[in-house]
Parts: structure tokens; C-alpha cells; sequence
């Protein structure tokens, strides 16, 4: 059987499935997640050996630490996991909402509600975590799962596929609406993306050329998930005790995440103050940095170890403990450099002035803006939507840290008494 065939295949199994999530109450939906949790941490020393089996291949084939971060799970990651769905569970059911209603002369009743999109499409890397987070998210939302992770994490992603499988079939809902793409052939990503009118909707979540890859390719509908080149503005009204740790934290928090900072952006005022404090504290926390004239010409004063940032450098997203420095001129000029390099992800101002704050979020096109606090807060989970499908920065449907809403549409009901159209 090939690609084709074999996706093909497991959509009609999850569209068929999908009417047991339909016709499930919102009560048996997150009863259907709890058992999920339960599932994962009751088995998670199977889950632990099978991620072990992907570790020990990774280390083999000398990936980049921060992908193995990515790929790595603990018992505490998978605790953190099952919170996650617990989380999910908690939240309103985003089914059957009522978001309009209105009566016509006629007498027609006009009722538009929130409902499942149907059969979704996960494209991610090495992330096992995402193949929870999407299936349950996916699950709450009453819609079916085709999940298509790394071949990397296959054996974290299969375990934890069979676990959530298991746990459904002691539910009302069909273990069916949880379908694993092989990913041992890549002919099954473009299979999946091209299977227009077998699946309703495809989310890519990784790395800016996966992305790419997945919009430019795909026949079916995508969800742009966010490519991050997110920047940091300390303007010259900061309170320099909040910049330092806010620069810190969305650099070195978790430098292999969408919303980790890679450009500093330094208003020319503040600048002798805060640059050799800035400069010195991501270097002592291993940052390798790149610097525009200004910014260098202080890193060679103080003996800080930097190089003269490229054209290529302000656009990278790095992933790792690297970032880009640059001295602006204003509120406006750091938005320009914004504008330029940006990817409509997330940006943050450290100011105690509110007008500039209030300029900057103007002027800025972007998901999410942060003022005076770290980059990393955009994320589904710390803004209380639970765990995340992914970080829209595109504009149409959904925008942002994507939970359970934005993975519905919706239907207009008409309702009438014998009416014509005349």
C-alpha cells in the first residue's frame, strides 16, 4: 500500500470515528481526556523506555542538544503532560455555543453555533509532548487526529499513541478518532497534505522550513503556526531591574522555543547604561552574540566576546543560545527594524512610559505584544487555554496561542414554520 493509500485509509477511519465525538456530551469529551491523563501517568515507565529508544538513536546521530531537549522525556515532563489534558478537561466546552441569534420578519429563527472542523492534520518534529497536546485539544474540540510527528520520535509518539488509543476504548468514544501517520516514509507528510476532501484542515508546528514546507505543498487547508524571530525593546523610559531579568528569561528560558527572543533591541539614550549590564549577562549565561556597529563598538570596550551581525543574522531564528544587538533611535525605529525582520510573532517593550507602550503596540503587526514581562508568555498554556495546537501569526481564522475555540467553526441553524421563499 503506498503513502497515498495508507493515509487516505486512516482518514476514512477517523472520519468515520469522528461521529462518536460529535454526538459525545461535553461531559463524556473531558471524562474521555481524564482517562487520558491517567492512562499516561499510570504507564510511564512504557513511555519513558520508548523515548529512551529515540534518545539513545539521537545521541547516535549527534542531533543538536536543543533538539534532543525538544525530544526528551522525563518523568516530570510526562507529569506535566498529563496535567496538560487535565488542564484541557477543565476548561468550557467550546461545542454547541451559541454566537449569534436573531429572528427575522419572517419569523425565521437564526442561531449560528461553534462546532468541530471535523478531521485535522498535525505536521510536527521532534516534539512527543505535541502528540498529547494536539490529541486532546483536537479531542475536546470534537475533532478527529491524523498526527504525523518526526521519525525521530517515533517510538515516544507510538507509545503514547497506543496509551491514548487504550484509554479511549474504555470510553464512549471510538479509539479511531487517534490515527498515527507512519513516519518512516516522508511520502506520507506530502500524502497527507494533499488529501483534499478526505481531511479538513492541516496545523505544521516546528521549525520556520517545516512550515514553509507545509504551506507551500499542501492542497488541503493550513493554520500557519509561527515561525518565531521575536525581539526584546528596551526603550529609554526602562526600569533597567525588570529589563535585565525580562531579556534573560525569553532568551535563556528555553532558547529552542517559537517565543524565545533572538534580537535586543536598545534605545540610544539608555544605552550606555543598560548595553555593558545586557552584554555581559547573556554572555555569562553562554549567549553567543552579534552586534551592529554601536553595540560592538561596547562589547570590545568591555571584553565581551561578540562578532558584527550579517544581514542574515537579523532574520535567523535560532533555536539555541544565540541572539542579535542593535541600538535604535526610537520607538519608531525599532519597530522598522521590526517590521523588516520580524516573522508577526511575538514582541516585547520594556517602558515605564505608557504612551510608548502604547506607540509600540501600534506599530506592531504581530500575535502577541508583551509589556514590561518575557516573550515566553505566549504560550496556550500560560495564558490559560491549557495546552496549545500551535501559535498562529497569520491573520485569517485564528491568531495567536491556539486552543480549544480556535480549533472550531461553525453552522447556522434556521429554524422556521412552514415559510417559503417567495
Amino acid at each position: 500500500m503506498d503513502a497515498v493509500q495508507i493515509v487516505g485509509e486512516l482518514a476514512l477511519n477517523a472520519r468515520k470515528a469522528s461521529r462518536s465525538l460529535s454526538t459525545a456530551t461535553g461531559a463524556e469529551r473531558k471524562a474521555a481526556l481524564e482517562a487520558i491523563a491517567q492512562a499516561i501517568e499510570s504507564r510511564s515507565a512504557e513511555i519513558l523506555a520508548a523515548n529512551e529508544i529515540d534518545m539513545n538513536n539521537a545521541r547516535a546521530e549527534e542531533m543538536h542538544p536543543q533538539m534532543q531537549d525538544r525530544l526528551l522525556l522525563t518523568a516530570d515532563r510526562i507529569k506535566g503532560i498529563a496535567g496538560g489534558a487535565r488542564q484541557v478537561a477543565a476548561l468550557a466546552d467550546p461545542l454547541g455555543q451559541t454566537l449569534r441569534k436573531s429572528t427575522l420578519p419572517n419569523g425565521l429563527e437564526l442561531e449560528q453555533i461553534s462546532v468541530p472542523f471535523g478531521v485535522i492534520g498535525m505536521v510536527y518534529e521532534a516534539r512527543p509532548n505535541v502528540t498529547v497536546d494536539a490529541a486532546v485539544i483536537l479531542l475536546m474540540s470534537g475533532n478527529a487526529a491524523l498526527l504525523r510527528g518526526s521519525s525521530t520520535a517515533r517510538n515516544s509518539n507510538e507509545i503514547l499513541v497506543n496509551v491514548m488509543r487504550d484509554a479511549l476504548s474504555q470510553t464512549k468514544i471510538s479509539p479511531d478518532v487517534l490515527q498515527l501517520i507512519p513516519s518512516e516514509d516522508r511520502a506520507t507528510t506530502k500524502a497527507l497534505l494533499t488529501a483534499r476532501g478526505k481531511v479538513d484542515l492541516v496545523i505544521p508546528r516546528g521549525s520556520a522550513a517545516l512550515i514553509r514546507m507545509v504551506v507551500d505543498e499542501a492542497t488541503v487547508p493550513t493554520i500557519e503556526t509561527g515561525a518565531g524571530v521575536c525581539h526584546v525593546y528596551v526603550d529609554e523610559f526602562a526600569d533597567i531591574e525588570k529589563a535585565l531579568p525580562i531579556l534573560i528569561n525569553s532568551k535563556t528560558h528555553r532558547p529552542s522555543v517559537c517565543n524565545a527572543a533572538e534580537t535586543l533591541l536598545v534605545h540610544k539614550a539608555i544605552a550606555p547604561t543598560f548595553l555593558p549590564m545586557a552584554l555581559k549577562a547573556l554572555s555569562d549565561a553562554g549567549v553567543i552574540l552579534h552586534s551592529d556597529a554601536t553595540a560592538q563598538k561596547v562589547a570590545d570596550t568591555f571584553k565581551i566576546a561578540s562578532t558584527i551581525a550579517t544581514e542574515e543574522n537579523w532574520s535567523t531564528e535560532y533555536g539555541v543560545l544565540e541572539m542579535n544587538v542593535a541600538v535604535v533611535d526610537s520607538v519608531d525605529a525599532a519597530a522598522d527594524h521590526i517590521a523588516q525582520y520580524g516573522t508577526n510573532h511575538t514582541e516585547a517593550i520594556v517602558t515605564e512610559n505608557k504612551d510608548n507602550a502604547a506607540r509600540f503596540i501600534a506599530l506592531s503587526d504581530c500575535a502577541a505584544v508583551m509589556v514590561n514581562t518575557s516573550t515566553r508568555f505566549t504560550d496556550g498554556e500560560q495564558m490559560g487555554f491549557g495546552a496549545e495546537i500551535g501559535i498562529s501569526n497569520q491573520k485569517l481564522h485564528a491568531r495567536g496561542p491556539m486552543g480549544l475555540e480556535a480549533m472550531t467553526t461553525t453552522t447556522w441553524i434556521v429554524t422556521g414554520d412552514g415559510q417559503i421563499r417567495s
